[in-house]
């Protein structure tokens, strides 16, 4: 049985008896091979969040003219005004889990065997939230591993909480194992559908996934990340809920970001709005990497055994403005990155490939945006993109940022399209139900997630994508077969 299963009666072991530090927002593991991974922790001044009797900061827009203070209507180039409520401020307002300095460590081990290796102890950084990052190397392909994240405070030796959790390494390139997967997009803050957080987490945990994949969006700045503070509070409050720090410690996750949690909807390097008020493009990038385990760059590959190979690009750092016309030139992933992706492509023996974009590749999006390869704004790099992908075997695209379910088949390459749809039913929208359009296999306006299995049946690898709503159930199965 794996971690998943071992660990998933367990609450996070937090002592409150001394004064912290301790784990308010959990731990994330993430980037993990066959041979290395990532553990993100983070040290807060309390066990658990500021809870959600608690009221949050109201945002209104200052009228450049007559100094008015005007409720937001769209994304006005105006700038925003912060007010806390009385008597509250960034520590105490609903979802607040501040961090504490003080130190960590990680004790780690295949499941069940030999002694506890353990690392030395890492003081957490002020700077970036309170939180550091062990890089675990030289472990073993397609095991299971325990974890013990132990906190103390700086001067002393005595440790004020632990938490357990566990991971899998990703299967030798040779081993024709079983993998599967969960992928979802849209986490907004004011979308969460239960008290403890989003249902998904625990519904997909029941899945027993190998990894999970974030398309990005995970949180949603633009109400209210209006300062580098507040900002950061996103992740603090999202990453707080019993559902998520359940999950993050028995599951790894590969993040990958959009526009809403670098900066704001829409958002390229260099756009120019007073929308944002004091928190900037570059701070949004580098909270990103604060806030997540990540590696040396944030567009990459991993092989998951013989039959599955995933890649993970970046959409935001390399993309031209999406304001110019469309060309031969116009980029969202830059020429670096499409070459890397294009030469690993061919180099893969993998049976399955899957790219995991954090916006659409092959849509249909709607008319109206211009951000993404699926519509006009990138549609010079779109369809080079899809006659690549179209060529190879066994690739497919999975996609997040839209807020619909959908399985769809170009009409011209015939690449295939999953789009994993929101975390939420109520963060569902953006499409019609009743548009079901010639590309559309499947479509579904709803919340919910995305699984992919690869495994062999009768011999043969065969990949299967299932739709869920947040309550786990099955809305939808497609089959590729080798």
């Amino acid at each position: 049985m794996k971690i998943v299963l071992l660990f998933v009666a367990l609450a996070s072991c937090q002592s409150n008896v001394s004064k912290g530090p301790y784990f308010g927002t959990g731990i994330k593991i993430g980037e993990v091979t066959q041979s290395e991974a990532i553990v993100w922790v983070r040290l807060t001044e309390a066990p658990s969040r500021v809870g959600n009797n608690a009221p949050m900061p109201s945002v209104k827009y200052k009228d450049p003219e007559t100094g008015a203070m005007l409720e937001r209507k769209g994304r006005p180039d105006i700038t925003p005004v912060v007010n806390f409520p009385e008597g509250y401020n960034i520590k105490t307002i609903q979802g607040a889990t501040p961090g504490k300095q003080g130190k960590a460590r990680l004790k780690y081990k295949v499941k069940g065997v030999g002694e506890w290796k353990q690392t030395a102890w890492q003081s957490v950084n002020p700077k970036a939230s309170f939180s550091t990052q062990f890089g675990l190397s030289n472990l073993s392909a397609g095991k299971e591993y325990e974890l013990l994240v132990e906190a103390s405070s700086l001067e002393g030796s005595k440790i004020s909480a632990s938490m357990e959790g566990g991971f899998t390494t990703a299967p030798a390139k040779n081993v024709a194992a079983n993998v599967n997967f969960i992928v979802t997009t849209g986490t907004a803050y004011s979308d969460v559908d239960s008290d403890t957080g989003y249902k998904i987490y625990p519904s997909s945990l029941k899945l027993d996934p190998e990894f999970f994949v974030h398309t990005g969006d995970i949180v949603y700045y633009d109400d209210l990340g209006k300062t580098e503070d507040l900002a950061r509070w996103h992740w603090e409050r999202m990453y707080s809920y019993p559902n998520n720090i359940e999950f993050h410690r028995q599951v790894s996750s590969y993040f990958i970001k959009d526009d809403h949690d670098t900066w704001m909807n829409d958002a390229f390097p260099g756009m120019r709005t007073k929308f944002m008020g004091d928190f900037t493009y570059a701070q949004g990038t580098q909270i990103f990497l604060d806030e997540v385990p990540m590696g040396e760059k944030t567009y990459r590959t991993i092989r998951w055994g013989k039959d599955l190979q995933i890649w993970l690009p970046e959409g935001r750092d390399f993309r031209s403005k999406n304001t110019i016309p469309d060309g031969p030139d116009k980029t969202i992933w830059g020429k670096e990155q499409m070459e890397w992706f294009k030469r690993t492509v061919i180099e893969s023996d993998a049976t399955f490939k899957v790219v995991i974009s954090p916006t659409p590749i092959v849509g249909p999006d709607r008319g109206t945006k211009k951000d993404n390869h699926a519509n006009i704004g990138f549609q010079d790099e779109g369809e080079a993109l899809r006659k690549f992908i179209g060529e190879q075997k066994n690739m497919v695209t999975v996609c997040g940022d839209r807020h619909w379910q959908y399985v769809s088949k170009d009409v011209n390459t015939e690449v295939l399209e999953f789009s994993c749809g929101p975390a939420s039913d109520a963060h569902a929208g953006g499409w019609e139900q009743e548009n079901f359009l010639p590309e559309h296999i499947y479509l579904n306006v709803v919340g919910g997630f995305l699984e992919g299995t690869v495994s062999r049946i009768n011999g043969k690898p065969t990949l299967v994508f299932r739709h869920y709503n947040p309550d786990g159930n099955i809305l939808n199965e497609y089959k590729i077969k080798e």
